[in-house]
């Protein structure tokens, strides 16, 4: 069953052919990880989502507070009988039908459903995993880019070419030529003591798995964070790289072209975010 504005429905065609969402790319979504009833980094979820339809000049009703969506997202995964299992939640927030390009209202409304998830916590995924650069179409970095919006063209052509060339992903490329993210998370590099991750000025999304992870390195002696600018060329001098995203955690790529990784560091760091989502 899904939630449709609080409202328990089995019906999955509740949507006209006129919602802005579909028609437009005129809506944002969350996707979430809830283990047995706690919503991770839910703090951050929400936050990031009323930062982004602020943006997008939706209209936020005062109801939207963060302990109501939390009940709406906890109401439904009761129904679907998910409560004390693991779920992958999709929280949507689209704009009211109305208008062509200009809407003729800012009101919005929500749309929660749910999916079964099989482990509680990350774990490290050891089979192969190759990627490479995807540049037949590129990002434009400014502040939408790095929003999660309905918008996703180039994240859909960049999966056909990675299914089509036996990739398992690929990482997106900015109009300065910079490596920006995956097609599904944010990407990290290691070199020696260096973790490196694009900045959000480059156009990379505002994931919630890079922020815990950027909260997690800054408290580690031994290693020193970089937000910064990405070249493919370093890439093939990285000792490391992986993506993050909240369903996944961290995976780490075993190759991009004729460089293999290891992966010591992502081990490490998976490490201290499942202990992190413990004492959390």
């Amino acid at each position: 069953m899904i939630n449709f504005n609080g409202t328990l429905s089995e019906n999955n065609t509740i949507l006209s052919i006129q919602n802005r969402g579909y028609a437009y790319g005129d809506a944002l979504f969350e996707t979430i990880k809830v283990v047995s009833g706690k919503i991770l980094f839910w703090e951050d979820h929400y936050f990031r989502l009323m930062a982004s339809m602020r943006i997008l000049r939706m209209e936020i009703p005062m109801a939207f507070t963060m302990e109501f969506l939390e009940a709406e997202i906890l109401k439904t995964l009761g129904v679907n009988s998910q409560l004390k299992e693991t779920a992958r939640v999709k929280l949507q927030m689209h704009r009211n039908e109305g208008g062509l390009y200009t809407p003729t209202t800012a009101d919005v409304s929500f749309i929660i459903s749910v999916k079964p998830l099989t482990e509680n916590f990350y774990l490290l995924n050891n089979d192969f995993y190759e990627v490479d650069l995807f540049k037949d179409y590129y990002v434009s970095p400014s502040l939408l880019s790095t929003l999660k919006t309905n918008n996703k063209a180039l994240n859909i052509v960049g999966s056909i070419y990675a299914k089509e060339n036996n990739l398992n992903n690929c990482l997106l490329v900015n109009t300065n030529k910079h490596v920006v993210e995956a097609l599904n998370g944010n990407v990290f590099l290691v070199k020696g003591n260096t973790i490196k991750t694009p900045p959000l000025t480059d156009g990379c999304l505002k994931g919630i798995m890079r922020t815990q992870l950027i909260n997690i390195i800054k408290t580690l002696p031994e290693y020193q964070l970089e937000e910064d600018s990405i070249s493919p060329f370093e890439i093939q001098k990285a000792d490391e790289m992986f993506i993050t995203n909240v369903i996944t955690g961290i995976q780490p790529v075993s190759k991009y072209r004729k460089k293999s990784y290891d992966n010591a560091v992502a081990k490490l760091l998976l490490q201290k975010l499942n202990v992190k989502i413990r004492l959390g």
